[in-house]
């Protein structure tokens, strides 16, 4: 894991899976959580420089002019590339889950209620072998 601490973004319209997911994160992870209800409002916090957006494919279910899932994520990759943007959706299509990867989500999660451990999981092994990446990196710049 990272010597700090990972800051994650929850970006989900439905607000009671918001919630749950956040508790979920808060109770279960040593993770630094924020959450936010439409993308927009996540871009406006990417100055905070988060290391996981967990976003929801559409976004746009109480509001139809905000701005869904699939765009929100074209922002953030614009912003920096290198945060990784996991989609949520209850949609369980491969179209779906296909467009996302070309959007350069890292992953597609359905949301379900396993949808928390296969994200704490995905974040917590990313960061892992991120660390032992670095770690091997060092090791062989010193051979």
């Amino acid at each position: 894991m990272k010597a700090e601490k990972i800051k994650i973004f929850l970006v989900d319209d439905d607000a009671l899976f918001l919630k749950s997911l956040e508790i979920e994160f808060t109770h279960h992870t040593d993770f630094i959580v924020e959450t936010f209800a439409t993308g927009e409002l996540c871009l406006l916090h990417l100055e905070e420089h988060p290391d996981v957006i967990i976003l929801d494919y559409h976004l746009n279910g109480v509001d139809k002019n905000a701005m869904n899932g699939i765009e929100t994520l074209d922002k953030i990759k614009d912003f920096d590339s290198k945060i990784l943007v996991v989609m949520l959706s209850a949609q369980d299509k491969i179209e779906v889950a296909i467009s996302c990867m070309h959007h350069h989500a890292f992953d597609y999660v359905v949301k379900s209620e396993t949808a928390f451990m296969r994200l704490q999981k995905n974040i917590t092994a990313f960061f892992h072998y991120e660390k032992i990446e670095k770690e091997l990196s060092w090791y062989m710049s010193r051979m």
